[in-house]
């Protein structure tokens, strides 16, 4: 019970959280899903705006019509790619634009749309895969690291331990792989699980690193006992990518 009123809060927001993902996910409709992801990512974006120090004002409209055509293009994860190439031709038009002003439109961006386009082109199953890693890493590093961790793993994000880390990526390789079984065999959903699980470490840090930089402990307020938007779902960003990246080449 001194656990539980310790952390009464971060548990609380936590399982609300849980309900939520799980509610969407049995739902399993587009729309919804892309609504929700929507909303995830504005968020996100909103918060990455802070960190990164931007001071352009008016990037939201541009980041909710890169949303909407994420809606009706078939290959979402491209659309980031495509803006940098037309924010590249605008800053070479326009000397007054900063390259600092783009970062949003990579980071959470990149991010949430390939987990989108995984949505797309694998189901809801592929999403579930790709949180129960995350998850377990999480999990697995704090157990861990608070009963045996003693090695620092960076500077960056000094609570880590590098007993924490590797445990953390064991439990969910052995764990989350078996919840990509459902769409590929054993050899497969072990590395694409290995391998989401370190990439969900180092997307962590990327946050941690971001944070550090711009003097603040988290990236918003919004969520009770966790933070901000991108101190939830950091992992998922990198982990996200990789898992389709992977998936493509090895399905």
């Amino acid at each position: 019970m001194s656990m539980f009123g310790e952390h009464k809060e971060r548990i609380l927001t936590g399982l609300a959280l849980l309900a939520g993902v799980l509610i969407v996910g049995f739902i399993d409709n587009f729309f919804l899903m892309w609504l929700v992801f929507g909303v995830i990512y504005i968020l996100a974006f909103k918060e990455a705006i802070k960190l990164f120090g931007v001071e352009r004002d008016g990037l939201i409209p541009f980041a909710v019509g890169l949303w909407l055509i994420a809606g009706i293009y078939p290959y979402g994860d491209d659309l980031f790619v495509l803006a940098g190439v037309a924010y590249a031709g605008a800053v070479a038009f326009n000397k007054e634009l900063k390259w600092v002003d783009f970062f949003p439109f990579i980071y959470p961006t990149a991010g949430i749309l390939f987990m989108f386009t995984m949505y797309e082109e694998y189901g809801v199953m592929a999403l579930l895969w790709l949180v129960a890693v995350v998850a377990l890493t999480d999990i697995g590093a704090y157990a861990v690291g608070k009963s045996i961790g003693k090695t620092p793993f960076c500077e960056t994000s000094p609570n880590k331990t590098m007993e924490g880390v590797v445990g953390g990526v064991v439990v969910a390789t052995a764990g989350g792989m078996f919840f990509g079984l459902p769409i590929v065999d054993l050899g497969v959903a072990f590395l694409i699980s290995f391998f989401v699980a370190v990439s969900s470490v180092f997307g962590d840090l990327f946050e941690s690193s971001l944070k550090r930089q711009a003097g603040v402990k988290d990236s918003g307020d919004l969520l009770p006992g966790h933070g901000g938007v991108l101190d939830r779902i950091d992992g998922y960003l990198f982990g996200g990518i990789v898992m389709l990246v992977l998936l493509r080449g090895l399905v």
